[in-house]
């Protein structure tokens, strides 16, 4: 009976700044080069030699010769790999061996060490396309938040050429009149207006994915081995995945499977994950895997944006949003500021 094998990520999941063949960086072929040839010859600790400090503590090379040793059991040699997509850090091939085809994705820092690996059958499919959302939304929080990155220039938001699942995100936070996240000297997550606020829901629909335990950063740390932290997954009725990032730890109030209504309680806004301070970065893409979801313009019914009513609206950079609606609910007036910039 042929083997199983199963998917293993370590560290890092793989986002986009594309779609479609693009090519290989430089480092990623001298990566995957070494990566085959001593695949090949059954040389796994070799392979092992070139894991970033973080891979090695997190695969052992005992645990390392064993996964490997796996691969190779259930589907042999390499016969060729195939670029599918790639970006500065992620490189995803269809490699083709002796006994089947599977899609391997490598993660590759600047210093040509492996810092996320990703190894699963290969299933060609193609993605639906979506160019904007389409269900009627409300903003995921109440009162009056002010959008740190968004728009679809690099100058308004790094996300559009940072991630490509990712391309229409925003990081939203909630600053006072003088143009600060934070009271105090913004030493503790408490200390910034964002931290533990509610996080509701847009719409209507099902959750598909809670990730819920990651531990909140001190403010100026980050950890990128969990980029999303504590994280929701709404699908609405239109088939969007609505994604909810850096929640505060234990506070997240749905579970898988479980329908929402618009306004319901998601969990409280934190910073967990591969974030600088409390805030809550959204954005909408066209398929629940992150790999390989291509990210999808989002539009909200009615809101006011710098006190003015806008319908159907995309919110940018620096922009004060709240709800229709909350117009009671405390507000706070935005300013240009040197915050460390959230991510």
């Amino acid at each position: 009976m042929k083997r199983i094998l199963f998917s293993f990520l370590i560290l890092s999941l793989p986002v986009w700044t594309t779609q479609g063949q693009v090519s290989e960086t430089e480092r990623h072929k001298a990566v995957a080069d070494h990566l085959t040839k001593n695949y090949n010859a059954g040389d796994y600790a070799a392979i092992f030699t070139v894991f970033s400090d973080a891979m090695r503590e997190a695969l052992p090379l005992p645990a390392t010769e064993r996964f490997f040793s796996g691969v190779k059991m259930t589907y042999g040699s390499i016969i060729e790999r195939e670029l599918i997509r790639s970006d500065q850090i992620a490189a995803q091939y269809k490699v083709r061996s002796e006994r089947g085809t599977f899609a391997l994705t490598l993660n590759v820092g600047e210093n040509e060490q492996i810092i996320g690996l990703f190894i699963k059958p290969y299933v060609g499919f193609t993605l639906p396309k979506m160019e904007r959302t389409q269900t009627d939304l409300i903003l995921p929080f109440n009162g009056e938040w002010t959008l740190f990155w968004g728009g679809d220039t690099p100058a308004q938001n790094y996300h559009v050429n940072a991630h490509g699942s990712q391309k229409h995100a925003i990081d939203v936070v909630i600053r006072d009149e003088r143009g600060k996240s934070f009271r105090s000297l913004g030493r503790t997550n408490e200390d910034y207006y964002a931290f533990g606020k509610e996080l509701i829901a847009p719409c209507a629909g099902e959750i598909v994915l809670v990730v819920d335990g990651v531990k909140d950063n001190t403010p100026g740390q980050m950890n990128p081995f969990f980029p999303t932290g504590n994280t929701v997954i709404l699908r609405t009725e239109n088939a969007e995945y609505l994604i909810f990032a850096h929640f505060k730890q234990h506070s997240i109030k749905v579970a898988q499977g479980q329908r929402v209504k618009q306004g319901d309680l998601l969990g409280l806004c934190g910073n967990s994950g591969n974030s600088s301070e409390a805030h809550l970065h959204f954005h909408a893409q066209n398929v629940e895997a992150m790999d390989v979801a291509t990210g999808v313009k989002c539009y909200f019914a009615e809101i006011f944006v710098n006190d003015e009513m806008r319908s159907d609206y995309a919110p940018a950079r620096n922009e004060k949003v709240k709800n229709k609606g909350n117009d009671a609910l405390e507000s706070n007036t935005a300013f240009p500021t040197q915050n460390t910039s959230p991510r």
